[in-house]
């Protein structure tokens, strides 16, 4: 079964600070593992469903696709794919910015059977649109962050 997993923090566990928008903004090291034989390429999404009642949708933080299916490990302020937009209106990665209380956080690890064809900078909805009938595995990972 796919696995995400991270060193700077255990899952459902707190963030630390350091990865948040407001500090110094590097995306957390993360593991993979149990990918499956068959898969292409690794998507990765990272949103915050606590911001839709304060920003009234999803607040996407990182979009990341066409990693090798051979990725285990994603070091800290790394990307190993093809990156898209934030909801910060950025590309890369965007730490946790909760404004008014302790949001979480959920990191969405996708195996697909094919890669993307899809420009830097395209949307998490693209991306979500794009990979539609290709994924075979998925798993995700949550983190607590307080402002």
């Amino acid at each position: 079964m796919l696995t995400l997993k991270s060193g700077a923090f255990a899952d459902g566990g707190e963030i630390p600070e350091k990865y948040g928008y407001k500090r110094d903004n590097v995306s957390p090291p993360l593991e993979i593992s149990s990918v499956p034989a068959d898969a292409r390429s690794l998507v990765l999404i990272m949103d915050d469903p606590d911001a839709q009642r304060v920003a009234g949708r999803v607040w996407v933080h990182w979009v990341v696709w066409n990693m090798p299916a051979e990725t285990r490990a994603i070091e800290e302020g790394e990307s190993p794919g093809i990156e898209g937009k934030t909801d910060f209106g950025t590309v890369g990665y965007g730490g946790p910015a909760p404004p008014d209380r302790p949001h979480v956080y959920v990191f969405k690890l996708y195996a697909l059977d094919a890669m993307l064809d899809l420009p830097e900078g395209s949307t998490k909805e693209q991306v979500e649109a794009a990979m539609r009938g290709h994924v075979i595995a998925q798993t995700q990972l949550k983190g607590r962050y307080a402002p």
